[in-house]
């Protein structure tokens, strides 16, 4: 960091990200950007409660040549008091990570801010799990939002003072007094306690700007975005906000700031060289599956697949000889063993057969998967692959490694079972959904922003349906203004549509929420708060990770879908139904070429069918008139983005009206099915 300090450098230690949810307005894999523009050695992530975005910034960040500081804006209770006014939170206490084990300490506590409370609660922690967990961890006092400013600008000094030497008592050397200036009265009443007590016990005192936004003209749309978190309107007096000043001040406006207090500057630096600590990538992390004594993962997938494929092979109809079965399950095995995934196999297996013996309805199969016969052998899947041609290099190359992924449907009324089951066989504490976040996108932004300007609710609709719907490639607001002319005319004709669209695109694609993943479970070889810190939806039971899906796996933890699936449970039903009226069906057996049932797609009766049952889906069925199981599953490919371009082209070729091109003549084998 030379060339950084003396009279000049500064390291802002407490950013909001958009992670801190409606109150942050910065991504987290900008923050680093904006350090390196102001040329500042390092920067701090402080979400408040939760460590969202800790691997995402610190990768992103070290990208830019910027020192990646991973912290937390705690809110703590049983230290000190809170903001008096009636909008304020918990108070919150800054932590800083120095090492491993103060990261391992922030994980745990920002898990326990969201587990160990009520559903209905704001997340916290108590002081005395902080004061447990100091190891590895520096701490700022907190501001005018933490427990002692507070009470020093009510004139509690006593109070005050006491919270102050509970902190020295605890983190020793390792404690700041904070001081900010944004120009707020209760600021300015409580600094020269702060200052007086810092001095009187030789306590370092350090400057921090509370970060909500990066550039300064970013206050407006804000504001905006406060009001959207609060379902208030920007004119209101009353209502939550914050200052202008919350902006990403540049070094020298913050020496500026502190000209009289130069050392509060000086200590960011002291503390950015003190916290030489990242969160870093990891190569995927499996639990060992508990094998028959003595038997290595690797001998155990191999003993259950050859076992699994004589009892598959007894009174099978056989696409080719059993040698020729016998043989792919040795190669695939082989490939499974060099890659080092036999325990993602048995894993998945486990728990497929544990839902068959407990009779939870299963899906047979889609994706790529169902092109492994050893998967078919294992009982994870339900379709012979040779019976069908499908590859199992789709599934898994080794010239092209990435981890395997089985879709797995299961009846949505029973899914849970299933995950209850995995989180006995495996530990509580290492079982836990995936989290994920929902954003401001172009349309909702639009009526987010246009209710808290308070414009009419008609206007701000017609403006709204101008951007295209397409949700599988949704349109940006700003290629939305670009390709609509009567969104532009709106904007030059009206000043208040002008601010509206200005605001939008300042805030579209922040996060609005946090849920849980519709089907992704992570399953860790160790208790999971030492890969990711955790979250709770107040929705469910089951904890899920603070890291979304891409960073989760990028933590070292694997992903396995556990997909809940209606269509499943109707059928289930529906067996269940005809049992009693004497009518046994076995869906394994069912028949796949029932000409009734072909004439019943023909005529684009699939209303409840899975994939079919769409009016787009139900219009192109009508025209191709599927006549074979191939035809299904190729109208199931070719009906999504991108390749529905091909569908009218299909169906010529099928019914003899264009010539089929198979490019060559060796490629034929291959091409027929799908003309």
């Amino acid at each position: 960091m030379s060339g950084e300090g003396g009279q000049d450098g500064f390291v802002h230690l407490r950013v909001r990200s958009a992670y801190s949810l409606l109150e942050g307005a910065i991504k987290a894999d900008a923050v680093g950007k904006l350090a390196a523009k102001a040329h500042m050695p390092a920067v701090a992530l402080t979400d408040r409660a939760n460590l969202f975005g800790a691997l995402e910034f610190s990768v992103a960040t070290k990208e830019t040549g910027v020192q990646p500081i991973v912290g937390v804006a705690l809110p703590v209770r049983g230290i000190g008091e809170g903001p008096p006014e009636r909008w304020a939170k918990i108070p919150t206490i800054v932590l800083l990570a120095q090492s491993e084990q103060g990261y391992l300490h922030l994980s745990e506590l920002s898990s326990m801010a969201y587990l160990d409370i009520e559903p209905t609660e704001e997340p916290q922690v108590p002081w005395s799990a902080v004061a447990e967990r100091a190891e590895g961890l520096l701490l700022l006092s907190g501001g005018v939002d933490g427990p002692v400013d507070p009470l020093m600008a009510a004139g509690k000094t006593a109070e005050g003072k006491a919270a102050l030497a509970e902190m020295h008592r605890v983190f020793g050397d390792r404690f700041y007094v904070e001081l900010q200036r944004h120009g707020m009265a209760a600021q300015a009443a409580a600094e020269p306690e702060l200052v007086a007590y810092a001095y009187a016990f030789d306590i370092p005192l350090v400057a921090t700007n509370d970060v909500y936004f990066g550039p300064a003209e970013l206050y407006t749309a804000h504001e905006a975005l406060l009001c959207i978190a609060d379902g208030a309107y920007i004119s209101q007096e009353d209502r939550r906000r914050v200052t202008p000043e919350h902006w990403f001040k540049p070094a020298a406006d913050m020496r500026k700031l502190f000209a009289d207090l130069p050392e509060a500057c000086d200590n960011t630096l002291d503390i950015a060289r003190r916290c030489a600590f990242m969160v870093k990538k990891r190569d995927p992390i499996l639990p060992r599956f508990p094998t028959v004594a003595g038997r290595t993962e690797a001998e155990e997938l191999a003993e259950q697949a050859r076992e699994g494929l004589r009892k598959r092979l007894q009174g099978h109809t056989l696409s080719g000889t059993e040698q020729d079965y016998w043989d792919r399950l040795e190669r695939e095995i082989g490939v499974i063993q060099a890659m080092g995934f036999p325990g993602y196999f048995l894993i998945v297996s486990d728990f497929m057969k544990w839902a068959v013996a407990h009779d939870i309805p299963v899906g047979p199969g889609r994706g790529s998967g169902a092109g492994s016969l050893v998967a078919w052998s294992l009982l994870i899947t339900g379709l012979d692959p040779l019976r069908y041609g499908l590859l199992f290099e789709r599934f898994l190359n080794p010239e092209r490694v990435s981890m395997p992924d089985f879709d797995i449907d299961f009846c949505q009324e029973r899914r849970e079972e299933v995950i209850s089951y995995v989180q006995q066989r495996y530990g509580r504490d290492r079982v836990a959904q995936i989290i994920t976040f929902g954003t401001l996108q172009a349309r909702a932004v639009l009526r987010d922003v246009g209710r808290v300007l308070q414009l009419p609710l008609g206007q701000v609709d017609r403006l709204a349906k101008m951007v295209p719907a397409n949700p599988a490639n949704p349109v940006t607001l700003a290629r939305a203004i670009e390709i609509e002319p009567r969104l532009r005319q709106a904007k030059d004709d009206d000043e208040a549509v002008a601010q509206l669209l200005e605001t939008a695109l300042q805030l579209e694609g922040l996060y609005r929420n946090a849920s849980t993943h519709a089907a992704g479970v992570v399953i860790g070889d160790r208790p999971l708060t030492e890969l990711t810190p955790l979250y709770r939806d107040p929705r469910s039971d089951l904890p899920a990770t603070q890291f979304n899906m891409k960073w989760v796996e990028s933590a070292g933890l694997v992903k396995f879908d556990f997909l809940g699936l209606k269509t499943l449970t109707v059928i289930d039903r529906a067996l269940k139904h005809l049992d009693k009226r004497g009518a046994r069906v076995d869906m394994a057996e069912l028949p796949l070429d029932d000409a009734k049932t072909y004439e019943l797609m023909s005529a684009a009766q699939t209303v409840g069918v899975f994939q079919l049952e769409g009016q787009g889906m139900r219009d192109t069925l009508r025209q191709l008139r599927p006549g074979s199981i191939e035809d299904v599953t190729a109208v199931g490919a070719l009906y999504r983005p991108g390749p529905m371009d091909n569908i009218p082209l299909f169906i010529d070729c099928k019914f003899g009206r264009k010539p089929v091109d198979y490019l060559h003549p060796s490629l034929e084998v291959v091409l027929k099915e799908t003309y």
